[in-house]
């Protein structure tokens, strides 16, 4: 009788220590998503996940155009991975509240962190320079052992600089030293995506209205093309300083109200024809300056070297990650880009679409979602 007790007893403990095991990484899981998405609630507070220490420095990574401002983020102990993380259009740098959130809660899970916001999309353009940028991030890593003790290492890129690390990742450079691509919110052709922002029709004739902020990026780069050379600078200036109040309503909406108005001020004392252009900027206008841009967006934007379905494919693993009703870069991209690269032999690309986000930003959903959105971060953090 003794020996049956015992032996149920044991039984019972290694089911219970089976069942653990199994279901940390999911626990794990959604630790990460929960603290990502910056809530405090008494769940978090119940899951045995306790985050590593994390310490960081900035560094200047050199680049083919000079150096970069980005930042570490190390844990204690011994990392388990190595990851460049790059954010998408954003005149925030390395000290952003969302990205410095973000780089040292995934550092906490035992990954060394290269936070390294790029210089070009900071300014709000679109330009090769970028793709170039990741690659020589990437390569700067890779070159220091202590950083990347494996020799190889992770791109994780937000919003349109994910499509660019996709792009890297599939560089002579890199293609085989890179073993996981994440991209979130990101775009598989940029011109394709830039004729929705001015349209609102997506690539299937379905109307979606979209975010007033991609079409004005458009628009800084179409300048040239729109108003005489004497009005370029100012219409140039006033188009960045909307973009950047737009930028700081995320993070201190009482000065964008105030900046905003600054602009209005601004566009007032602008000549024509630099006024009325700027005068759909301010009333977010679509519709009316959409049509300007439409002919100048192969050119603008048509560089293979900012689109993965026009470059060589990433081989490594790729998890992409993206909100279904997103407006700016629209949920379509990330099932293009899942096909290419399935198409061109990449057979570990694993992708969600997802209503807990918007573009860039976690929104309220189901338990149902919730668990997608978990299973699908436990998939990244399993991939070693």
């Amino acid at each position: 009788m003794r020996r049956y007790l015992l032996a149920c007893l044991i039984a019972a403990l290694v089911t219970t220590a089976l069942g653990t095991w199994l279901a940390f990484p999911y626990i794990k899981a959604a630790a990460l998503v929960i603290d990502l998405a910056g809530i405090s609630t008494p769940v978090r507070r119940m899951l045995p996940v306790r985050v590593n220490a994390v310490n960081s420095r900035d560094v200047s990574v050199p680049t083919r155009y000079g150096p970069v401002a980005a930042r570490l983020y190390l844990p204690e102990g011994t990392a388990t991975r190595t990851l460049a993380l790059f954010p998408g259009v954003h005149s925030g740098g390395v000290d952003e509240p969302r990205l410095a959130a973000f780089a040292r809660r995934l550092a906490a899970t035992g990954v060394n962190v290269l936070s390294m916001p790029l210089p070009e999309l900071r300014r709000y353009r679109l330009t090769p320079a970028s793709t170039d940028a990741i690659e020589d991030g990437a390569n700067w890593l890779l070159a220091d052992r202590t950083l990347t003790p494996a020799g190889h290492l992770g791109l994780a890129g937000v919003s349109f600089a994910g499509g660019l690390a996709l792009v890297a990742a599939g560089r002579p450079s890199l293609v085989d030293r890179i073993d996981l691509v994440v991209a979130l919110g990101s775009h598989a052709d940029l011109p394709r995506v830039m004729t929705y922002l001015c349209t609102g029709q997506l690539a299937d004739g379905r109307v979606q209205p979209p975010h007033d902020y991609g079409i004005v990026i458009t628009l800084l780069a179409a300048i040239p093309h729109l108003v005489p050379p004497d009005q370029a600078g100012a219409l140039h200036q006033a188009v960045l300083d909307y973009l950047d109040a737009s930028s700081a309503s995320s993070t201190d909406e009482a000065r964008s109200i105030v900046m905003f108005a600054d602009v209005q001020r601004a566009t007032a004392a602008l000549p024509e024809p630099s006024r009325t252009l700027m005068t759909m900027v301010n009333d977010r206008n679509v519709k009316a300056l959409g049509p300007k841009l439409l002919p100048y967006i192969e050119e603008l934007g048509g560089f293979p070297a900012l689109s993965p379905d026009r470059s060589p494919p990433a081989r490594a693993p790729v998890f992409l990650l993206h909100g279904s009703e997103d407006n700016v870069i629209p949920a379509q991209e990330t099932a293009f880009i899942a096909t290419y690269l399935q198409a061109h032999g990449n057979s570990h690309v694993e992708w969600l679409l997802t209503p807990l986000l918007s573009h860039a930003n976690v929104k309220p959903a189901g338990a149902v979602d919730a668990w997608k959105l978990i299973a699908f971060w436990k998939q990244i953090l399993a991939e070693r």
